[in-house]
Formats: C-alpha cells, structure tokens, sequence
C-alpha cells in the first residue's frame, strides 16, 4: 500500500511540471494560460509562441507520461509484494490529474492529451501506435485536434479488450479497467470541447499565423 501511494505522489508530482507555462514564459515572455484559448496545452503554445515552442512543449509533456511510468516499473520490479501493472495504472492517471492540476501552477494545467500519449506508448507500445496513427488520421481529416484526442481515448479503452501482449507488464485485467478510466478522464477534460464539436462550432487546426489571431481554437 505504502508504495501505491508514494508512486502516486511521484507521478502526480512529475506531472505538475507544466512545461507549456515554463516554455511560453521563457521564450515569449508571457504565461499561455493569460493567451488565446487560456488552455496550459501545446496547442495553444503553437498558436500563442509558435512551433518551435510547442514542439519542445509537446515533447517534454510526453516525456512526463513516460518517466512517470518507467518509475513505477522500476519500484514494481524491487518490491515484490504489490502488482506491477496496478503500480503502472496507478502512475498514469496521477501524471495525468498532476498535469491537469498542478500544484505548482495554481492547479490551472492542460488537458492531458500529450502525457497520455507518452504514458500509451510506454504501457503498450503496439496499442499506443495504433491510437496515434488514428488519433493523427482524425485530426488531419478534421483539423480539430480535440476530436482526434477523445475518439483516441477511446479507442485505447476498447484495444485493451482484445489486446493481451506487448504490455510494459503482464496483462491483468485492472488494464481495461484503467483504460476506461484513462478514456473517461480525457473525454472530462474536452467536455466543453464536445459541446462545440456537436453544435458544429468546434475550430479548427491551422499554421496560418493570420487565422491562428482571429480565430484560436479552443482545444
């Protein structure tokens, strides 16, 4: 039990280092939260500082799932008497609620879309190429990158029914468990997202500076 909860804090910890407040008020001066859509999220970084900004705040931010976890597979592998999947689980959705709501950041963080990428891809590489593949197909079909996000969530929920291999550990069954959860907590963060979306008002990706100023999407 003792080591759930020091896993946790790590992770949620690990999480709270929101890197696209640190990268926006380095390079551009200014916190993205006060900018376009008040989202602490790559995306808004990209179209508040720019692209070289956001790909390092993309990269950092998956990087924050994958440490997370690794962290968690290495304390599962010296202490024998908890379950290393259940230590893993429990390391994602802490990194994802930390970034979410960091508590070095006034608890106002991103949406967990990049670190949950990164926590995917570390689990189960296989599922996790898949889901980005997808998730890339949507967006770029769309331009709306809150759609691609949510229909991925999903879909890693549903891959863990029928995927048993390539897992950072050996499958148990809390994975699908976590999946759902995993699915339901990025669909919580995109709600108002889905609410656009479904009224047909959702914006849309663009690299057009001129229309990034007019027009910021909310994702």
């Amino acid at each position: 039990m003792v080591a759930y909860i020091i896993i946790a804090i790590i992770a949620y910890a690990i999480g709270s280092i929101n890197f696209s407040v640190l990268v926006s008020k380095k390079i551009a001066g200014f916190d993205v939260r006060e900018k376009g859509s008040g989202n602490a999220g790559s995306t808004n970084v990209l179209r508040t500082v720019g692209k070289r900004a956001a790909v390092i705040t993309l990269i950092a931010d998956i990087l924050k799932g994958i440490v997370a976890i690794l962290i968690a597979w290495i304390v599962g592998k010296f202490v024998k008497e908890v379950s290393s999947a259940i230590l893993v689980e429990i390391a994602a959705l802490a990194v994802v609620i930390g970034h979410t709501f960091p508590i070095f950041f006034e608890f106002k963080g991103g949406k967990g879309v990049a670190t949950s990428l990164g926590i995917v891809l570390i689990i189960n590489w296989k599922i996790g190429l898949i889901c980005l593949v997808f998730a890339l197909a949507i967006m770029a079909i769309t331009r709306m990158v809150s759609l691609g996000s949510i229909t991925a969530s999903v879909l890693f929920a549903v891959l863990t029914l029928f995927i048993r291999d390539s897992y950072i550990v050996e499958f148990e069954f809390s994975y699908i468990i976590f999946g759902i959860l995993l699915a339901a907590f990025v669909i919580f963060n995109h709600r108002s997202n889905l609410k656009r979306i479904i009224s047909g008002e959702e914006n849309k990706l663009s690299f057009n500076k001129k229309n990034d100023d007019s027009k910021i999407e909310k994702s």
